[in-house]
């Protein structure tokens, strides 16, 4: 089996009395693009700082390889860093700012020349070898910074939120890009933002962390759809939450009782046990019926909760349902705007509605709210 790249064992960092990382253990694999998210202050950049030896470490063993570089300074460990601000030097031409790692370590100029045009090529910037940073746009300026952090074939590239300064668009073609380049170079990629879609994107796994611990870790789709704590799945897009209690269950489902006595059911894997539960569903996951014999006979098998819409908002590719349930509480619902030209009217304020949605995209989680000092991500993933 392959050596990982990158393996924290117990690493912990601390500022004074503050614990910015806590008895952190991770392993990157060979290849990945491995993906560190949360709100700010959860340790994220100081971990990516650690494994760079731009900070030191309190506590614990960083790895590169079967190597400990734990100890080593920056520039005696196999990586390369690709910042924010992305440090190109403006009195060097594009050439020269590409080729400086290179000449550090005294290639011959044939070699230099040749290496330097083919990662022009990796970035889409050939023909730009005598430009200055000034006369680069933002992405282009990103590309160039990439290219000079992958000239020397780092075993592991860390990337400390490249994208934060571009623009919207620009942000979202750059993910491609990335993901592109990662790709072609088979270079374990190692990336921390604060942007969900960012890293649900780009990434191979993604660690979702929060108070200088793993939340959870895993495949973008795993976390996304099987979230295993209320902070994963609030952070990581819109989520529905229902507190109830479990009544029962068989090898497939499990049974969740509600406070007004309606039973939803679960994937009988996601109950770990507790008698008290969340039950979660993602907004795209739920379909608006109007409350009639119709709705009813369509619900056929599913799970099903009525309510009363407050408000409908169209956002051009769905339209956002506010729909107020028996207890109360308040659900987003989604929904695709693909048969109207219209949806909003198709379900107007006042309506009585039943929601509906397969029991296998029901998530549950334990029944401990998200405490009030987490941060909130920036954006939401929209269906």
């Amino acid at each position: 089996m392959p050596q990982p790249d990158v393996r924290l064992d117990r690493v912990t960092k601390r500022f004074g009395d503050v614990v910015a990382v806590d008895d952190l253990s991770l392993v990157v694999e060979h290849g990945e693009f491995f993906s560190m998210l949360g709100p700010s202050g959860c340790g994220k950049t100081t971990t990516l700082r650690m494994i760079g030896g731009f900070e030191e470490t309190s506590e614990g063993t960083i790895y590169l390889g079967d190597a400990d570089v734990t100890d080593l300074p920056p520039f005696r460990r196999d990586v390369n860093t690709v910042f924010q601000n992305y440090a190109l030097f403006p009195h060097l031409t594009i050439y020269e700012n590409v080729a400086f790692g290179l000449r550090r370590r005294k290639i011959p100029d044939g070699e230099i020349r040749h290496q330097v045009a083919t990662m022009l090529a990796l970035v889409e910037l050939p023909g730009y070898e005598r430009r200055r940073p000034h006369q680069l746009s933002g992405g282009q300026q990103q590309r160039i910074a990439l290219a000079r952090a992958l000239i020397n074939h780092p075993r592991v590239l860390l990337l400390d939120e490249p994208l934060g300064a571009l623009d919207l668009k620009l942000r979202k073609q750059m993910q491609i890009e990335l993901k592109r380049i990662q790709t072609e170079v088979g270079i374990t990629f190692i990336y921390v933002t604060h942007d969900q879609e960012e890293a649900m994107t780009m990434s191979d796994r993604i660690a979702v962390m929060r108070h200088g611990r793993i939340e959870q870790l895993g495949p973008p789709e795993d976390l996304y759809e099987r979230p295993s704590t209320d902070f994963v799945a609030g952070f990581l897009g819109v989520s529905n939450l229902i507190e109830g209690e479990v009544a029962g269950r068989d090898d497939r489902f499990a049974a969740i009782r509600l406070p007004d006595g309606t039973v939803l059911r679960a994937p009988s894997a996601s109950v770990n046990g507790a008698p008290r539960v969340r039950v979660g569903v993602r907004p795209e996951k739920l379909r608006v019926l109007a409350l009639t014999d119709e709705a009813s006979s369509a619900a056929n098998g599913l799970n099903t909760l009525d309510g009363v819409i407050l408000d409908a908002s169209y956002i051009g590719v769905s339209t956002q349902y506010l729909v107020e349930i028996a207890s109360g509480q308040r659900l987003v619902v989604y929904a695709q705007n693909i048969e109207t030209s219209g949806a909003a009217e198709a379900h107007p304020d006042g309506q009585r509605v039943r929601l509906t949605w397969r029991p296998e995209h029901t998530f549950v989680i334990g029944a401990a709210p998200m405490t009030p000092s987490d941060e909130q991500p920036e954006g939401e993933i929209h269906a």
